[in-house]
């Protein structure tokens, strides 16, 4: 039985709730936590973009904006970052002010399901580990597809189910029974015991490749790391018309 909401607005208000009670600790924890493998993720995910120079960049669920600032260093880009979380979006602009990166990286508070910005404004959007925390996977899915322009990309970073039965027995237990309890020490508690439960009750592989196709994008792809405890999806607009 679950202790918490998967679907809904009960779910956006608790997560918003959540990330605003641990914005100022989240990034330790997220390096503590993932051993540090959280930052190779992110490189691979920024990798897979082939991002040129001059293009705008909406990331999502930005968090601190760690996929924005990785972005940064390579590519030439405009980025904006969004966040529910209120605190999260000013210790990312904080984090942005630090860096040197203000003229480049700004962010907005907003909902992912109802994105404050014009169709076809973006050649790239992204989502890190903030999918999972969406209330209505399908409304924010069809928001991605409107803001992104003709052809534009969309890439998704997420936790899955991993594919070998061993590791997979060892990814449980620490995600259950370690990380839960290493978390509470710096953090609300639930908040790691949310975590193994919504990735426990989010879409596999196959479910997320057909949300992308049946939302307006084609060429849904997903790229297993690490033994499949996390994925990369990433899809193009449909370059017609219509969009």
């Amino acid at each position: 039985m679950n202790e918490f909401y998967h679907t809904g607005e009960n779910k956006k208000q608790f997560v918003q709730k959540m990330f605003d009670d641990i914005s100022g600790k989240y990034d330790f924890l997220n390096h503590l936590l993932s051993l540090g493998i959280d930052l190779y993720w992110r490189r691979v995910l920024v990798k897979r973009l082939n991002l040129k120079d001059g293009q705008d960049v909406l990331d999502v669920a930005t968090g601190t904006g760690d996929v924005g600032f990785t972005i940064l260093k390579h590519h030439d880009v405009k980025i904006i970052g969004l966040d529910y979380s209120y605190k999260m979006v000013c210790y990312a602009q904080k984090k942005a002010k630090s860096k040197n990166k203000s003229d480049k990286f700004k962010f907005v508070q907003g909902d992912g399901e109802n994105l404050p910005f014009e169709d076809n404004s973006f050649n790239v959007l992204t989502i890190s580990y903030g999918f999972r925390n969406i209330g209505h996977y399908e409304q924010a899915m069809v928001e991605f597809n409107r803001v992104l322009k003709p052809g534009g990309t969309c890439a998704i970073l997420e936790f899955q189910e991993p594919h070998s039965k061993f590791f997979g027995k060892i990814y449980q237990f620490y995600f259950k029974y370690i990380l839960p309890r290493i978390g509470a020490f710096f953090a609300r508690s639930d908040a790691y015991r949310y975590l193994p439960e919504s990735v426990q009750n989010f879409l596999n592989r196959e479910e997320m490749i057909k949300l992308m196709e049946s939302k307006g994008f084609t060429n849904a792809k997903v790229e297993d790391l690490t033994f499949g405890v996390t994925s990369i999806f990433t899809a193009k607009k449909i370059n017609s018309k219509k969009n």
